[in-house]
């Protein structure tokens, strides 16, 4: 069964491929069907038709071959065909007892134009191939004109042009069902790859926070340690111990971040939940061992938060006071307010260290944003993604100021 399915499958592709093959033995059926029904004489006894009584002659033969021959052309000039098909068979209806069914070779032809043209094309054509060929019989031919060879002639050209059309509509709606699969399989195929970038853009925010917080604190901690190494060994063992509390963090986040990029059956990923606000004062207490005084003031009485939301204010938060401990100098104090508004959140981190110029730090442009470091950057991407705001700019008089505002319904159809 198998190799027989093959067989056919083969085979219809390659009549696919060669239409012009599938034609001409089309023809050749339909010139071995006249021939035969040319032999037949439908009123050759009382009993009903008789076969051998009769042959066609020379003129009749020629004019089956004709029609046949036409048909191995139906595809490509398909009204051509059938007006000269539609032609031979008047010929010989005209004979009034013909002896050739020619009309046979008009019926194929007027079935392809239905299948192959629109359908008003199909509706004229096909009411005028009808008239034609069946006034032909009526008025032209030897039997009354109510007779069964008449209405025969009706009949098999309607139902030829029915057929056609049926087609034809059937064809048209399988080629709208597979575009619009297509097409759908376009769109999924675009939607996986904006999801892929943006889960790409969100866990590489993630490792530049991690990595970005987390080293300059263990350089800040080892930079202590190496200072008071042989004066206080005391304050260099504390240093130190910050240090490896600092990196045992950085590892832990990493680790849960590239766990992310795990496939099924991997090693089991790690399950801590995403660092949010719940854990700022764990996170503040780093950047006070590291020698930061930062102050903390909340208003949003621990009111749970979207995870988006929650980790973005987290990541900002982390991000503005890591360039403040690098850029701000050693004497500057930061202030952390956490403030619930309606239905947003606005997170702000003040310093007062040395002017922005000496930092290198400044408004949040373009231009800035394009050179140096990823810190702003990647905290306006964070807070665009929640559809909020972000300003980042000096302060009169000295130090920096970052303001976000973060809605608490992140947009639809953004990666959270």
């Amino acid at each position: 069964m198998n190799s027989l399915g093959t067989g056919l499958v083969r085979g219809r592709c390659w009549l696919r491929d060669h239409p012009l093959a599938l034609d001409g033995a089309l023809a050749l059926a339909v010139l071995v069907c006249m021939v035969a029904g040319s032999f037949a004489d439908p009123h050759g006894s009382p009993n009903g038709p008789t076969f051998g009584d009769r042959t066609p002659d020379a003129r009749s033969v020629l004019l089956m071959l004709t029609g046949a021959a036409a048909l191995v052309w139906r595809r490509r000039t398909p009204l051509r065909v059938l007006l000269l098909t539609g032609a031979v068979s008047v010929v010989e209806l005209a004979e009034g007892d013909p002896a050739a069914p020619v009309a046979m070779s008009a019926v194929i032809a007027l079935y392809t134009v239905a299948a192959r043209t629109d359908r008003p094309t199909t509706w004229r054509v096909g009411l005028l191939t009808m008239t034609v060929l069946t006034a032909a019989a009526m008025l032209l031919g030897s039997a009354p004109w109510y007779s069964q060879e008449n209405l025969g002639v009706f009949a098999w050209s309607g139902m030829a042009a029915a057929a056609g059309d049926a087609v034809r509509s059937r064809r048209a709606f399988v080629d709208a069902i597979r575009e619009r699969a297509e097409r759908a399989e376009r769109t999924r195929e675009e939607e996986a790859r904006r999801r892929v970038a943006e889960e790409r853009l969100r866990i590489a925010r993630d490792l530049h926070d991690v990595v970005a917080h987390h080293i300059a604190l263990v350089n800040v901690q080892a930079g202590v340690a190496a200072h008071v190494m042989d004066k206080r060994p005391d304050q260099a063992k504390v240093a130190l111990a910050h240090v490896r509390d600092a990196s045992r963090s950085a590892l832990n986040e990493l680790r849960a971040t590239v766990g992310l990029l795990r496939q099924s059956g991997d090693p089991e990923a790690p399950t801590e939940p995403a660092p949010g606000l719940a854990v700022l004062d764990d996170l503040l207490a780093t950047f006070r061992h590291a020698g930061l005084p930062v102050e903390l003031a909340r208003t949003d009485h621990d009111t749970p938060l979207p995870a988006a939301v929650d980790l973005a204010a987290y990541r900002i938060i982390q991000e503005a006071l890591t360039n403040v401990r690098k850029h701000a100098g050693p004497d500057a104090t930061a202030e952390v307010s956490v403030v619930r508004v309606g239905r947003t959140v606005e997170v702000t981190v003040l310093d007062n260290g040395v002017p922005a110029r000496a930092r290198g730090d400044g408004p949040l442009t373009p231009a800035q944003g394009d050179s140096g470091g990823h810190g702003l950057v990647g905290m306006r991407e964070r807070v665009t993604a929640l559809g909020g705001t972000l300003t980042a700019a000096p302060r009169y008089g000295g130090g920096f100021r970052v303001h976000a505002i973060l809605p608490l319904t992140a947009p639809t159809g953004e990666a959270t």
